[in-house]
């Protein structure tokens, strides 16, 4: 075929804007690599469908938490690329490749969210910010989570539900939207006492950070790492700013939120 009817100037406009993943593997959402997710396990050749597919079961959930963001936690983000470098090895604690060698760089994506806003609402709402971080590594993805403040409104995960409906707008008039000031969640810290801490936290200069950039991080959860040897680690992230932490003044994050 000639190659003057080849050419084609659109596709020479898009291609320092496309990627060609014709190389790359297929993998599961925590980066294992596998051949196919079109089709479940089986017990036997007409057997019905095993639930020990987890391929099949990640899938299925995925599809399933598909639903209107306005109405879920953490539905307005941001997000960015970026370099994880370590400078300090954590052989001691771990056998994970991404902690151990000095100076080994894991590309990461981030992304940031207030709590309780909608899409559109406002990104200097008096809430908690929300963050993921996803470490692409050789042994597949590592996925930290952790908010901006280091204690939460609960102690027990069943009463999160109860949380979040209770923060969420009242269902009526959808207002007020990013905020917490309405009845439905002051019932609930009224009669949830270990909430007192973290409201502490939530109404102090925090909860107005003047940038993702001046916040602190803290991870959610208690990991337990194993190093080498089969001696067992549990750790926490705590995530320190360089630029520092600083917060906008209230009057400063209302005036914007207008």
């Amino acid at each position: 075929m000639d190659k003057n009817i080849q050419k084609n100037e659109k596709l020479d406009q898009l291609k320092d804007h496309t990627t060609d993943n014709s190389n790359e593997k297929l993998t599961t959402n925590q980066g294992l690599k596998i051949n196919n997710n079109q089709d479940s396990l089986k017990s036997g050749e007409r057997g019905g469908t095993l639930l020990e597919d987890f391929i099949l079961r990640e899938k299925i959930t995925h599809f399933d938490h598909e639903r209107i963001p306005e109405r879920i936690v953490h539905a307005r983000g941001s997000g960015a690329h970026g370099v994880f470098k370590l400078s300090k090895s954590m052989e001691k604690y771990t056998q994970a490749k991404f902690l151990s060698g000095l100076g080994k760089e894991t590309p990461v994506f981030v992304r940031f969210s207030t709590v309780a806003g909608s899409r559109g609402s406002t990104d200097l709402a008096r809430d908690v910010r929300g963050f993921a971080i996803k470490f692409y590594t050789e042994e597949g993805n590592y996925d930290l989570v952790g908010n901006n403040m280091p204690v939460f409104f609960i102690q027990d995960a069943m009463k999160f539900p109860d949380l979040v409906h209770a923060v969420k707008p009242e269902p009526d008039n959808e207002i007020p939207q990013a905020a917490s000031a309405h009845d439905t969640f002051w019932d609930f810290i009224s009669l949830m006492p270990e909430s007192m801490h973290m409201i502490m936290w939530l109404m102090s200069d925090r909860a107005i950070p003047r940038s993702l950039r001046m916040m602190e991080g803290f991870g959610v959860h208690s990991f337990r790492f194993i190093n080498s040897e089969g001696t067992a680690f549990f750790v926490k992230f705590h995530l320190k700013p360089k630029l520092g932490v600083h917060s906008v003044a209230w009057p400063e994050a209302q005036k914007n939120i207008r």
